[in-house]
């Protein structure tokens, strides 16, 4: 059974690789927005699926994996910073507080009549950070990219006092997690076994 993930990620295309599995990459190209009043954890969790079902749709005999990964600090989403300004804006409102990261994970595979999704929650807190490490963070490691405008596993991990939870999810895949999910479903073995022939 072939994999693919529903993603353009490098973090996530990094963790997955760690599970020592050919997979494909294949990204859903889907507009990632939440729905007005919609709970945020029913929409990392619809937007996981969207993004397998987009590409599920082509590739019926693969197992295509979909994840959403959001910032929430205090019930708001801290999406990707538009600017500069934004992402210093957002590790000012980090700072010195603890923030919620949540990761929706979708599999699909059409031929095996399998879908089934989890939901990842870790809990990350900042020490006070002093304006002058925002401003050298943001300045050399443009954060433009990342939810909450933070990557854990570079220079800003620095901020990082404690964390409750899964480390890779933070990083946007919560591989552990994933890694059971395949093997409860039944789908590991298939998997490892068909491409480590």
């Amino acid at each position: 059974m072939r994999l693919i993930l529903a993603s353009e990620s490098q973090r996530r295309r990094e963790l997955l690789s760690r599970l020592e599995i050919p997979f494909e990459v294949e990204p859903a190209g889907i507009v990632e927005a939440f729905i007005p009043g919609e709970e945020i954890t029913a929409g990392v969790l619809r937007l996981s699926g969207e993004k397998a079902d987009a590409v599920a749709k082509n590739h019926p005999a693969a197992l295509v994996v979909g994840a959403d990964t959001v910032v929430v600090l205090e019930d708001q989403v801290l999406g990707k910073p538009k600017d500069a300004t934004d992402a210093g804006k957002m590790l000012r409102a980090l700072s010195g507080k603890t923030h919620k990261v949540l990761t929706g994970v979708t599999l699909i595979c059409h031929d095996e009549t399998h879908r089934s999704s989890f939901l990842e929650l870790t809990e990350v807190s900042f020490h006070h950070i002093d304006q002058a490490d925002i401003d050298y963070y943001v300045r050399r490691h443009a954060p433009l990219d990342k939810a909450g405008a933070y990557g854990i596993q570079d220079w800003s991990g620095v901020f990082v006092s404690g964390i409750k939870g899964c480390y890779h999810n933070v990083m946007g895949f919560p591989l552990a997690r994933f890694h059971q999910q395949l093997k409860s479903a039944g789908l590991f073995d298939s998997i490892h076994s068909i491409n480590n022939l």
